[in-house]
C-alpha cells in the first residue's frame, strides 16, 4: 500500500488534495521507492481523464502538483471492490481452476480493512450500515463499466488487466469512483514475453515494485 497525505482548505471546503508519497507499507514494513508517488500521479491522473472520457462519473478534479491530486471534498465509503478476471489463488482453488485462467464473466468482490482477511458480502455491508442496497446496484453497476473500459484499453495495448481494485465515495448525494490506480490496485500480466514486467502478486522489494510501477507507467506515458 502506498502512503498518501490528505490536504484540505478551509476557505475551500468543496475540494481536497491528495499527495502520493515515496513510502509503501509492505506486510507491515515500510519502504521507499523511488519515484513512486509522482509515476502513482501520473497513473491516476490519466486513467481517471480516461474514465471521464467514457462519462464514469469520478471525485477526480484535476492534477495539482507532479504528487497531487484534487477530488471533490466526497465521503468515502469504507470498503472496496476487486474486480477479478482471471483465477486468484483462491478462486482457483475453490472452483478447481487453473491460477490465471480467464474467467467466463468478472467476480466482483467486497473487500474491509486491512490485512489477508478482507473479504466480506453484500449481507455485511448492509447490515452494518456500511451501505444501502440501492449505493450497492450503482457501485456496481460502475464497477461493471470500468472494468470493461479498462479491459479493452489493455487488451489493445496487449496486456491483460487481472485485476482490479476501486474505492468509491459519495458526493452531493452522487456516487463516484474515487481512490487512485495504483501499482498496488492495477494487476497486469502481458500477452508475450516481457522482460520489463514483473509478478505483481510477488513484488516483496523496493526494486521490484519500481520495476513494476515502471511497467505500468510506461503503458500511458507517451512514446
Amino acid at each position: 500500500m502506498l502512503e498518501t497525505i490528505f490536504h484540505s482548505n478551509p476557505m475551500d471546503e468543496k475540494y481536497i488534495q491528495v499527495e502520493y508519497t515515496d513510502t509503501v507499507l509492505l506486510e507491515k514494513k515500510k519502504m521507499k521507492v523511488k519515484d513512486i508517488g509522482q509515476k502513482t500521479c501520473e497513473l491516476s491522473h490519466f486513467f481517471f481523464e480516461y474514465a471521464t472520457g467514457f462519462q464514469i462519473p469520478t471525485a477526480y478534479v484535476k492534477k495539482d502538483d507532479k504528487t497531487i491530486l484534487k477530488f471533490v471534498n466526497h465521503k468515502p465509503f469504507p470498503f472496496y471492490v476487486k474486480i477479478l478476471n482471471r483465477a486468484d489463488k483462491r478462486i482457483a482453488k475453490i472452483f478447481g481452476l487453473k491460477e490465471h485462467s480467464e474467467l467466463k464473466l468478472p467476480v466482483f468482490e467486497f473487500h474491509y480493512g486491512e490485512g489477508k482477511d478482507t473479504l466480506i458480502t453484500e449481507s455485511h455491508l448492509i447490515s452494518f450500515d456500511l451501505c444501502n442496497s440501492e449505493d450497492m446496484k450503482i457501485i456496481l453497476r460502475i464497477s461493471s463499466k470500468v472494468n470493461a473500459v479498462l479491459k479493452s484499453f489493455f487488451d489493445r495495448r496487449n496486456e491483460i488487466l487481472s485485476e482490479f481494485s476501486c474505492t468509491f465515495g459519495k458526493f452531493e448525494e452522487k456516487i463516484c469512483l474515487a481512490g487512485d490506480f495504483s501499482p498496488f490496485g492495477l494487476k497486469i500480466f502481458p500477452k508475450e514475453e516481457n522482460k520489463k514486467w514483473i509478478d505483481p502478486e510477488k513484488m516483496s522489494t523496493a526494486a521490484e515494485i519500481k520495476k513494476y510501477t515502471e511497467f505500468l507507467h510506461n503503458i500511458v506515458s507517451p512514446k
